[in-house]
């Protein structure tokens, strides 16, 4: 279904912090910082806080319980993202000078190939609150397992089905991908750390308030 002005709203009511439902992760929110696809913070992120809706907040938090007693933590690169950040994402894609990042995020495709390829999207499910973007934390050595790729790395090599990789770094990638699906979260075939709720309250709308716990706690 296409957004249109009814689908967008700027209601934060039901949603949560992710660390108040699951104080044990790890964040690191990208798009808060410059080390990016893009190379500059993205609009929107106030804060370097993930937020989710409630259910898919309490369904996380299952996975988080059963990783736990695996000895993972789950660390968080992003969570819900604001309609006008990917609106951000947008703009980037059209200015063809800005290729900062490309040796790091996209080094062997053009950056209008990100969108076509399905890396980035125009509209995005994380703005409808219930998609995170996340890996495992090793509690024994406090590194992330090694997935075969670094997150948004946009390549083939991110595809969960790749088999370029060692036995371990596939084993890996199918420890998330597994612990997700049993908890009710669905992935996509491009990103390994990609995963949206398939019970979403929220399927067709999509909301533009700030990444700030602040506005989320008014």
């Amino acid at each position: 279904m296409s957004a249109n002005i009814t689908d967008i709203t700027k209601d934060p009511s039901g949603f949560v912090l992710l660390s108040d439902v699951i104080p044990s992760i790890v964040q690191e929110i990208r798009y808060f910082s410059t080390y990016n696809f893009v190379g500059d913070r993205i609009d929107g992120y106030e804060e370097p806080c993930a937020i989710l809706t409630k259910e898919a907040a309490r369904a996380l938090k299952t996975v988080s319980n059963e990783m736990l007693v695996q000895g993972y933590r789950l660390k968080i690169f992003d969570t819900y993202r604001p309609a006008f950040a990917v609106k951000h994402f947008v703009l980037w894609g059209i200015e063809d000078q800005d290729i900062r990042m490309k040796p790091y995020f996209y080094p062997d495709l053009e950056k209008q190939e990100l969108f076509l390829k399905g890396y980035v999207a125009k509209k995005s499910s994380h703005s409808r609150g219930s998609t995170v973007d996340l890996t495992l934390l090793d509690m024994k050595t406090g590194k992330e397992l090694d997935m075969g790729s670094p997150f948004d790395l946009f390549s083939e090599k991110s595809h969960p089905d790749f088999r370029g990789i060692s036995d371990e770094q596939y084993e890996n990638r199918m420890i998330l991908r597994n612990v997700m699906l049993r908890n009710g979260f669905a992935p996509i075939d491009c990103e390994w750390w990609h995963f949206t709720l398939k019970d979403e309250p929220y399927p067709d709308t999509y909301f533009d308030f700030p990444l700030s716990s602040e506005y989320l706690r008014r």
